[in-house]
């Protein structure tokens, strides 16, 4: 995006430890409550398009909390808010909203975009935050506010919050890690050649037409196009209506380049001759004038994130393979101890038994 002087709040960090900061607060208001105490908003702060309002939305799912949203950009109106009043028995009552939830929780009630909202809505949305309640009705219990927000202070049209709002929150910042993103993507079956090119060029990642979502939108769209190359023409087209001139060019010169073909982790864990397959392939793939790691680092996230994710059993063959693509002399001594440390972090035992390959321990050391 073009350099402004954006205003964040809280930590800025990735979308793992943003999940941990609203898993624990969760846990910690609904402890509050059952003490008597007051529950405490939450904020997530960021960029347009990096995931934000999709990572509640997987939390409460995951979870099976009730949900319910509302964009108060598109309020005009407090009655939008609080609700219309309506005459019974000669008294004037408020009522509340359809999207209002009615049954206890746990649950979530996103507000996205906040700071997108008219300041009259953003100074009656206070009072919610503050009591979880309204003039008209109030939050049942077990339900949680979570907010979303996007930066003060650049060319975003937001409305500007002050501290009496602001300390009615708690605040997290959540940015792009692409390692995070390559997780999330894995676990949602995007293309596979969209995921090895976010990877290898992740400064790609603009943030202002090339987000996570323009990315994804157009990873959709070429999913069902089996051969790339073939069909450049329509994949310019493609890329064009969703990305910036310079994340299009590079995907298209990525695929020229044949590294939409890049092996997969699958194939390199199920090859029956790894030198032959695997090996020989990588050698003319990555060494050229300038040995291309980008890409070896591209493979061995890859790797690591398909055994996490999608490898239910890990056979004789896939530690075999492993074992075989750590030990190979083209990759740099930092990619192997860095995958090494994740095969170190990883759940399964049998995995942890690749450590005691001596011809591992003398590679690092060697090397060092």
């Amino acid at each position: 995006m073009s350099n402004q002087n954006y205003i964040f709040y809280g930590t800025k960090t990735n979308a793992t430890d943003v999940r941990t900061f609203i898993e624990h607060n969760l846990k910690a208001n609904e402890l509050a409550e059952d003490e008597g105490k007051k529950r405490t908003p939450l904020c997530i702060w960021g960029m347009h398009g990096i995931g934000k309002t999709e990572l509640v939305e997987a939390i409460a799912r995951e979870n099976n909390y009730q949900w319910a949203y509302i964009a108060p950009a598109q309020f005009e109106e407090m009655g939008d808010l609080v609700g219309m009043p309506k005459i019974i028995d000669g008294q004037t009552h408020i009522i509340p909203p359809e999207w209002v939830p009615q049954t206890e929780g746990p649950g979530i009630m996103l507000i996205d975009d906040v700071n997108r909202a008219d300041d009259r809505i953003l100074r009656g949305i206070m009072q919610l935050l503050q009591n979880f309640e309204l003039i008209s009705w109030k939050l049942p219990k077990k339900w949680h506010i979570i907010l979303t927000a996007n930066p003060d202070g650049g060319d975003y049209s937001v409305t500007p919050m002050d501290d009496a709002m602001l300390t009615r929150m708690m605040h997290i910042t959540m940015r792009f890690d692409v390692k995070a993103w390559a997780l999330w993507a894995e676990q949602h079956n995007v293309d596979q050649r969209g995921i090895n090119f976010v990877l290898t060029y992740p400064e790609i990642v603009s943030e202002e037409r090339t987000t996570p979502r323009t990315l994804v939108q157009f990873f959709n769209s070429i999913s069902h196009i089996k051969d790339l190359e073939k069909e450049l023409p329509l994949v310019q087209l493609l890329a064009d209506s969703c990305l910036d001139s310079n994340a299009a060019i590079s995907f298209i010169s990525f695929i020229k380049n044949r590294f939409s073909k890049l092996i997969t982790p699958e194939e390199i864990l199920n090859s029956k001759d790894f030198d032959k397959e695997v090996n020989k392939y990588l050698e003319s793939v990555c060494r050229k004038e300038v040995l291309r790691v980008d890409i070896l680092a591209t493979l061995c996230t890859r790797l690591m994130n398909y055994i996490d994710i999608k490898l239910k059993k890990i056979e004789d063959i896939h530690l075999d393979n492993i074992r075989y693509f750590i030990k190979m002399d083209l990759l740099p001594n930092d990619l192997r101890l860095t995958t090494l440390q994740e095969v170190v972090s990883s759940k399964g035992s049998r995995l942890k038994s690749i450590m005691n390959d001596p011809e591992i321990g003398k590679l690092l050391l060697s090397k060092m």
